[in-house]
């Protein structure tokens, strides 16, 4: 496990759990039981992140929250709602991690030597068959 894994602590006291009817496989079982699993986690409010991390969080997973910073991921792949949940918080945690994982610096090159020569030459060749497409004059 990397050093920015082990930054996240256990957040399961703060998730928040819906059921309800999945529309996922399941039969008949499907009209009966709520095997789709909904995990709220309340970002913003969260007593186990640090500022940074919410802040972090917050940018990079934008489109995923709601307007009051409430992260919300769902599964109905199963038929059992327990398997449904554990698939849920496996894939808040890779999120997260996802998300909270320092992004390489880039680092300017400057192309060859070679590649501005063929991209040139490319632009004349494309140049010249271009120009060959107008009206002939006689």
């Amino acid at each position: 496990m990397d050093s920015w894994q082990q930054n996240i602590p256990d957040l399961s006291s703060e998730f928040v759990f819906q059921t309800s009817r999945s529309s996922g496989p399941g039969g008949q079982n499907v009209n009966k039981v709520n095997s789709r699993v909904e995990l709220r986690f309340d970002v913003i409010n969260s007593a186990l992140l640090h500022e940074e991390q919410k802040a972090i969080i917050c940018r990079k997973l934008a489109s995923r929250l709601t307007t009051e910073g409430v992260l919300l991921l769902a599964s109905q792949e199963n038929r059992s709602q327990l398997r449904n949940k554990e698939l849920v918080i496996a894939r808040f945690y890779e999120l997260l991690a996802h998300a909270l994982k320092p992004q390489k610096n880039r680092r300017a090159t400057r192309p060859t030597k070679g590649s501005v020569e063929r991209r040139i030459q490319s632009k004349k060749i494309r140049a010249e068959r271009k120009s060959s497409r107008g009206k002939i004059d006689f």
